[in-house]
């Protein structure tokens, strides 16, 4: 098995990807930044697609990890992703 890389798409990545978006578009909405608002739209278009495609690689199963696991059901529930937070519960239980 090969170890993860900086080009291996990955949900948390890609969640992340799309918060930084989501604020700069706010940023840019709010000051009427247009250079704001067409880097948030970007960034956040970024995050989506990586997260599909993370989505598309990943293995049937979530692999365990107890501490990775707390981490990627956490960002689940801030962001709002039932499907992160799902994976990150099952990590947590395979871990144990």
């Amino acid at each position: 098995m090969s170890a993860p890389n900086a080009n291996t798409p990955s949900m948390l990545g890609g969640h992340a990807q799309y918060a930084k978006g989501y604020v700069e578009e706010t940023i840019g909405n709010v000051t009427g930044s247009k250079e704001w608002q067409e880097s948030g739209k970007q960034d956040a278009q970024e995050g989506i697609n990586e997260m599909k495609a993370a989505n598309q690689a990943k293995n049937s199963e979530p692999a365990a990890s107890g501490i990775g696991g707390q981490v990627e059901e956490l960002a689940g529930k801030a962001a709002g992703c039932e499907g992160m937070e799902k994976e990150g519960l099952e990590r947590q239980e395979k871990a144990t």
